[in-house]
């Protein structure tokens, strides 16, 4: 193939994988020398691994950690861990006399019972407040509040 003035026809110039020298079946992350080329050793050698060192052959020791859900207290005895004394118990309950029970009393006696039945709702449970307390260690657990 030869041009009509006798000088040959230029082929195409090289790519660029050609004229740098990059395998494309293989790719690189680093320069790689291309044929004819000598490495000058910069650049050549990847490098070291900065990692952490590899893992000796210490037994590892796993620690279970026990997350317990926060207990709803309401006007009935729970099963629960003790966080004081880590049993599993049921609460124990005690009645005091809270802002419902104040109030209840106070409504009776604008009823006009004045006569000693306004004091009533000091003696009924579902109108004062509930106390959880553990029965092994007594310590107070949680509170449930009527109003």
């Amino acid at each position: 193939m030869s041009a009509p003035s006798g000088n040959p026809v230029p082929s195409a110039p090289p790519s660029y994988e050609e004229a740098v020298g990059i395998n494309m079946n293989y790719p690189h992350p680093y320069p790689v020398p291309g044929p004819g080329q000598k490495p000058d050793g910069k650049g050549m050698n990847p490098p070291p691994y900065m990692g952490q060192p590899p893992p000796a052959n210490n037994p590892i020791t796993v620690q279970t950690v026990y997350v317990q859900q926060p207990v709803l207290f309401y006007d009935r005895p729970v099963q629960m861990c003790c966080p004081s004394c880590n049993q599993v118990i049921v609460t124990r309950l005690s009645y005091d006399a809270g802002a419902l029970t104040w109030l209840s009393c106070g409504g009776l006696c604008l009823l006009g019972c004045v006569a000693g039945c306004c004091l009533i709702p000091f003696c009924i449970d579902a109108l004062k407040d509930v106390d959880h307390t553990c029965p092994k260690c007594s310590a107070l657990l949680g509170s449930y509040k009527r109003l």
